[in-house]
């Protein structure tokens, strides 16, 4: 997934987009598929998926758009009218559930939408969404990372996404690998092993979700750079603490695996 929320979206520029895009597809090289994230704008959109597909992006993932006045309707159909628009699979990424049962089976009949990543903790509302989309080829998926995935796996949703995987990938699919088998204790465990990890990223309202992560990457020899503001800039010293713990805990666990 290029220029997802955990890749910074909204405080990069249309260019700078357009940079991770061609440059994840150039590393990808074939070997995995490619989603590459647009947003903003319908018309932003449109013309960031438009360069994507053509430097050879395999789906295209929307943005839930942002417009503080945004109808929940119509927010479905800023959905819709990417998927008419692009030329490869999309997936809807909706971090609302203002948007009502018949918008999501709306967008779940659309035969170019492959996917709706819902991102929100009303599993009530997934679960009627679920049902009443039996008949549709879209899959659910858990768009609040691996803390949930088991609660959405249990409701019927498939896969997760993951700020995890950009540091620890082995303990990401380690849990997949798990869910998709059904064993949820191994799921829980663990996903408990990086709970204090998921914790730190919802602090200040999520505002120190790329911060985690990114400051994870730094412990572990990768310097990736600030996070941009809005964002939570750095952390602070006991919250670092905390970090490092994690990162610690985790990187001999997989050298003694």
């Amino acid at each position: 997934m290029a220029a997802g929320n955990t890749g910074e979206f909204f405080t990069l520029t249309l260019d700078e987009i357009r940079l991770v895009h061609r440059t994840t597809i150039k590393a990808a090289d074939g070997k995995a598929l490619v989603s590459a994230a647009v947003g903003r704008s319908l018309s932003d959109a449109k013309s960031l998926a438009s360069d994507a597909i053509d430097a050879g992006a395999d789906a295209i993932m929307g943005h839930h758009p942002m417009d503080p006045f945004a109808g929940p309707s119509y927010q479905a159909r800023y959905f819709l009218e990417l998927a008419d628009f692009c030329s490869v699979p999309v997936i809807a990424y909706v971090r609302s559930d203002g948007l009502s049962v018949s918008d999501f089976r709306q967008m779940a009949l659309h035969p170019n939408i492959a996917g709706i990543k819902f991102a929100s903790p009303n599993l009530m509302l997934l679960a009627e969404i679920i049902r009443s989309t039996r008949d549709a080829s879209a899959i659910w998926v858990c768009g609040l990372a691996e803390g949930w995935a088991p609660a959405f796996y249990a409701t019927g949703a498939r896969g997760f996404t993951s700020g995890l995987v950009n540091v620890f990938p082995e303990r990401s699919h380690a849990i997949h690998a798990a869910l998709e088998s059904a064993d949820y204790a191994k799921a829980r465990a663990l996903i408990d092993g990086i709970a204090d990890f998921e914790a730190l990223r919802t602090k200040y309202n999520n505002g120190a979700n790329v911060t985690v992560v990114k400051e994870a990457l730094g412990m572990l020899g990768t310097e990736v750079g600030p996070v941009r503001i809005p964002g939570v800039v750095s952390l602070n010293d006991e919250e670092r603490v905390i970090l490092r713990s994690v990162v610690d805990r985790v990187t001999a666990e997989a050298r003694a695996a």
